[in-house]
């Protein structure tokens, strides 16, 4: 198993592959604004800002698979966007089904001074929803809900694809 994972992330085609996946994810968080006028609250723009992160990663890996640092460095981004996204999206549905005026979320994106995606792209980062308004369901899931398991699952198979570069490097 490790030696096919390992094997795997050595091609183009896997970090093109999360890449892909990635982007798609953020098509969809774009026609939910978009197409189904679902307004986005400060914890789905940091949550699109994670997913970014897992594509950024794929982006990364596909530049030259080849080599190990590269890898490395991918691996780094995509495990701790995977992370972040999990922690974001469980905080996410704890507002929501825990709703509690005391502990709310903000009303504007606080990104670092360098790193203004609100300011840069509003169209795709400027929240302008409540982080306790369940406005969609999908088999009795929210969106936070469906987040929590895409960014599990992010993370265990960034955490397996990573931990085959230690194997293969073990057997050499």
């Amino acid at each position: 198993m490790f030696q096919f994972f390992s094997s795997f992330s050595q091609t183009r085609k896997a970090w093109l592959l999360l890449a892909v996946i990635s982007f798609l994810l953020e098509l969809t968080a774009l026609f939910f604004q978009y197409g189904m006028k679902l307004d986005p609250c400060v914890m789905c723009v940091y949550e699109r800002t994670a997913m970014m992160g897992m594509m950024f990663a794929g982006l990364l890996g596909a530049i030259a698979p080849q080599l190990l640092i590269l890898r490395i460095m991918s691996f780094g981004l995509w495990i701790v966007s995977s992370a972040w996204g999990l922690q974001l999206a469980w905080q996410h549905t704890q507002f929501q089904i825990n709703p509690n005026p005391f502990s709310t979320c903000d009303f504007f994106a606080s990104y670092p001074s360098w790193f203004k995606l609100d300011t840069w792209a509003p169209w795709m980062f400027n929240p302008t929803g409540y982080c306790d308004q369940v406005s969609w369901m999908f088999l009795g899931w929210s969106m936070p809900q469906w987040l929590i398991l895409i960014f599990a699952i992010s993370l265990v198979s960034s955490l397996l694809f990573f931990a085959s570069q230690w194997k293969l490097i073990r057997r050499r």
